[in-house]
């Protein structure tokens, strides 16, 4: 399967919506919610920072999975860290080497970009993410996510 990674551009909007629907519809933490999602996602593909990235894995072009990265500091490491969100690949190409080409380039992003650690989150009920992720390197931690809405 011929995939490319690139950076996701606003006419990727609508198909990122639709992968962004089918992981929160799977994380019993967030509601899927499309004007939320593309306003977010704009601010993302739109950051004059450089300071994150979304990226879509994209087969004979249609976008088919997406990562997002964001920087962020971390007093433990002293220095810029990453953290990795909405790692989402489209139901019928799984399991095929998107997903894993999608981390190595995020990987690869924060390298050119100085970060010393990534972290991402990831629902405590979806076992083959877990699975992905630990078969790839990433290691749980001893810390609770908690957040608080403002």
């Amino acid at each position: 399967m011929d995939i490319i990674i690139r950076p996701a551009c606003i006419e990727d909007l609508p198909r990122l919506c639709g992968l962004l629907d089918k992981l929160f519809s799977i994380e019993s933490d967030f509601i899927p919610h499309a004007e939320k999602q593309a306003r977010g996602l704009s601010l993302l593909i739109n950051d004059p920072t450089g300071s994150s990235v979304v990226l879509v894995a994209v087969r004979e072009n249609q976008v088919i999975g997406m990562a997002t990265i964001q920087t962020l500091v971390s007093t433990a490491e002293g220095g810029r860290v990453g953290l990795v969100e909405d790692v989402i690949m489209d139901p019928q190409f799984r399991a095929k080497g998107a997903g894993t080409l999608l981390l190595e380039r995020i990987t690869a992003w924060a390298q050119e970009n100085g970060l010393t650690r990534l972290q991402l989150l990831a629902d405590h009920e979806n076992k083959p993410a877990l699975e992905f992720y630990l078969r790839r390197g990433w290691n749980f931690t001893r810390l609770i996510c908690m957040r608080k809405m403002i």
